[in-house]
């Protein structure tokens, strides 16, 4: 299913009478093909996640419009499913629970639910858990939870935001691996939100880079590399450079929140190894 993104503009109110307004997105177009992974990438403030709720049906824009496989869309339907940051877990359901509950909220038959929790578990590597509460499971594990949720009724179209972003950097960059894996086998398409540049590299077909100029898209680069990615290929780290250098600018407004840090501190690194690499040629 196919996503396109038709001139959306976003503006909010001030909270009180004279404040002024904000606008956060204007005329912002951009199109996901069918079975295609899009990353949205950026500062904070840049739109991104105002982006994804719209496309989600949970705000609308305030001109512009969402075209979902042909057909304009203005409010949330089962066709696109929302992965939230904070996982938005149930803690009074067991695992398997939490994973049925959208197919019952579907009236999914009972044995139809039961044998696709069955493969869902397996796929994810969580057979053993299905009858543990959420408080009893690890940060990964949750994560992967709310993936299988998110993908128990076979949406047509996946939206995370920040999918991974509370999880330690090892067990980032397993549950990368298993979500590529996931989504390949699904042939889901996917838009995720994240301000992680090798996320975004290691997991997308298209990262979109947006800046806070009103969401203006700054780059549009196609991640033409083999999956499953490779991190130490030659041309993985071209893209990371093309990336970080699109950033800088991307950040120059200003350093305001700790995903601007982490992105900043990203850059330096990544300079910090160039640097480097010159000094021993």
């Amino acid at each position: 299913m196919s996503i396109s993104v038709q001139g959306i503009s976003k503006t909010f109110k001030g909270r009180r009478k004279g404040d002024e307004e904000n606008v956060v997105l204007k005329d912002v177009s951009f199109d996901v093909q069918e079975g295609e992974f899009v990353s949205l990438l950026g500062p904070s403030g840049c739109g991104k996640t105002t982006t994804l709720t719209i496309i989600a049906g949970f705000q609308k824009p305030n001109g512009g419009k969402i075209v979902v496989n042909g057909k304009e869309v203005s409010k949330p339907g089962p066709d696109r499913s929302f992965m939230f940051q904070n996982y938005a877990l149930f803690p009074w359901l067991k695992v398997g629970e939490n994973i049925e509950y959208p197919m019952k909220k579907m009236k999914v038959p009972k044995a139809e639910r039961k044998q696709k929790l069955k493969e869902l578990l397996e796929i994810a590597q969580l057979t053993d858990y299905e009858n543990y509460y959420i408080h009893e499971i690890s940060g990964g594990m949750k994560q992967r939870v709310a993936l299988l949720r998110a993908i128990a009724c076979n949406p047509q179209v996946l939206l995370m935001d920040e999918p991974l972003g509370a999880v330690d950097f090892q067990m980032r960059q397993l549950l990368q691996m298993q979500l590529e894996s996931i989504l390949q086998q699904k042939k889901t398409t996917a838009l995720m939100v994240t301000h992680d540049v090798d996320e975004s590299i290691y997991l997308s077909d298209r990262v979109i880079v947006m800046s806070r100029d009103h969401g203006k898209i700054l780059a549009d680069v196609k991640i033409e590399l083999p999956r499953p990615r490779d991190r130490t290929n030659p041309q993985y780290h071209a893209y990371v450079d093309q990336l970080t250098t699109i950033l800088k600018g991307a950040l120059s407004g200003g350093v305001f929140t700790q995903e601007d840090k982490d992105l900043m501190e990203f850059i330096q690194g990544v300079d910090s190894g160039k640097e480097e690499q010159a000094t021993a040629v």
